[in-house]
């Protein structure tokens, strides 16, 4: 099984995740830093502080992803670490930096494909009500013509947002993951101006004449109601809103779903939409990225909203694996909403990983989950999906946001005591289906 001459083959990872230094040469908060250190927040009281230390390690990490094989590299740029006040003075020192790891990877052969939002937003915009405040959508496109300014004559792929569900929804409304609210209004509020942010982003990209590909990563979901009950069927429908049509509709078509308002009235009537926002918002894009994690079956609850069902065989974040619901999302996309060229650049399994007495760690299951996807992205090509890559989350093991390092995700292990870094047994399968460009 074998794919297109000039598949792109990735890894990615995401600032915080990775970096540490977190107050190392002129770094200024984020809202992680904040949410991490709040008693309770996060697993065990862990922190990104120190986390892989790529920070000072990367020269070392950019070797192991020439040993993996792989054709690019997904990397974010922390917001505070070049400017530390989210607006206003820049820091050279965190230029500095992405300019090293920019060259590194090109003198290793590596595409580099920037993500310029992966979470960490300054913690000085949060005091200014963070994502709430229609100012940080345009303090975002200032620091994205920051970024291209440095770097725009070497990355030929830029992503202006990572998830911006998950952090409208995950940060503003379940509270889970920083700044920690718990406010549906404000979270249908952010939603908006994230994707404004990712417009205006994308206009000052284009002002600065950017010859890279644009485009957004969105993590999207498989939703499949419990039966064909009407009440079932509109359940599956308002997950759908929730999860992805409140983000591919404003992106491909200029305009919320037609069954926004009356969901949302409850909280809000949108008066946070002006004029032009949502031709903005739509800007045009020369890909478009996807994050594959979860399949959903629900029903309805019996008071008219929602409930999911457990999966049958949960993984160790509660999830089911569904390979079938990459190629679903990858049909829907392709065919409901836009002709771009498409990218899946994050699909992984958490475990509890550990080396055995002979030193081996051996995620047997992380390849059978990364067999599943490949295949499954395949056969979408197959039935004519333009996709052109596959980047696996993650690269190594990081502190993984509210789980702290309690589970593991990377191909290549990391004893965080040490900071060795050792390739489990995936690393070595995925740079066989690198090397073989699909899987034998």
């Amino acid at each position: 099984m074998r794919f297109p001459d000039g598949f792109i083959w990735g890894a990615a990872t995401a600032a915080y995740q990775i970096e540490g230094a977190a107050a190392e040469d002129g770094r200024g908060p984020s809202i992680w830093d904040t949410f991490s250190h709040t008693p309770g927040a996060v697993l065990r009281g862990d922190t990104g502080d120190v986390a892989c230390d790529h920070y000072h390690r990367w020269p070392a990490d950019l070797d192991l992803l020439t040993e993996l094989g792989v054709g690019a590299y997904r990397f974010s740029v922390a917001w505070p670490r070049v400017v530390p006040g989210g607006a206003g003075p820049v820091n050279p020192a965190g230029l500095d930096f992405y300019d090293r790891l920019t060259d590194g990877l090109l003198e290793r052969g590596i595409t580099p494909m920037v993500t310029l939002y992966h979470w960490d937003l300054p913690q000085a915009l949060q005091d200014r009500g963070g994502w709430a405040n229609r100012d940080t959508a345009a303090h975002f496109a200032d620091f994205a013509a920051v970024v291209h300014d440095r770097l725009g004559d070497r990355v030929p792929y830029w992503l202006t947002l990572n998830e911006p569900y998950c952090s409208a929804v995950v940060g503003h409304l379940e509270g889970r993951h920083a700044p920690g609210l718990r406010d549906e209004r404000t979270t249908v509020t952010a939603v908006h101006h994230l994707l404004l942010a990712h417009g205006l982003a994308v206009a000052a990209l284009r002002a600065g004449g950017v010859t890279g590909a644009v485009g957004i990563t969105c993590n999207l979901t498989s939703v499949h109601p419990a039966s064909d009950d009407p009440a079932d069927l509109d359940a599956a429908r308002q997950v759908d809103l929730h999860e992805n049509r409140m983000y591919l509709d404003p992106l491909f078509r200029g305009a919320y779903p037609a069954d926004a308002e009356a969901h949302y009235a409850h909280v809000t009537d949108f008066g946070f939409v002006r004029d032009g926002d949502l031709e903005r918002i739509a800007a045009p894009l020369d890909f478009f990225g996807i994050n594959y994690y979860e399949r959903h079956h629900v029903r309805a609850d019996g008071g008219g909203g929602w409930q999911r069902i457990p999966p049958a065989h949960p993984t160790v974040t509660g999830i089911g694996v569904h390979p079938e619901g990459l190629g679903e999302i990858l049909d829907r996309v392709a065919k409901e909403y836009t002709p771009l060229p498409l990218v899946v650049t994050e699909t992984g399994l958490a475990l509890h990983d550990y080396p055995g007495p002979d030193g081996e760690i051996a995620d047997d299951e992380r390849i059978a989950f990364f067999d599943g996807h490949i295949r499954a992205a395949h056969a979408a090509l197959e039935r004519g999906v333009p996709l052109f890559g596959f980047f696996p989350w993650s690269f190594m093991d990081n502190f993984e946001w509210a789980s702290g390092y309690g589970v593991r995700y990377g191909v290549y292990y990391v004893d965080y005591p040490t900071q060795r870094r050792i390739p489990k047994r995936s690393a070595r399968w995925y740079a066989g289906v690198i090397k073989a460009n699909g899987i034998d």
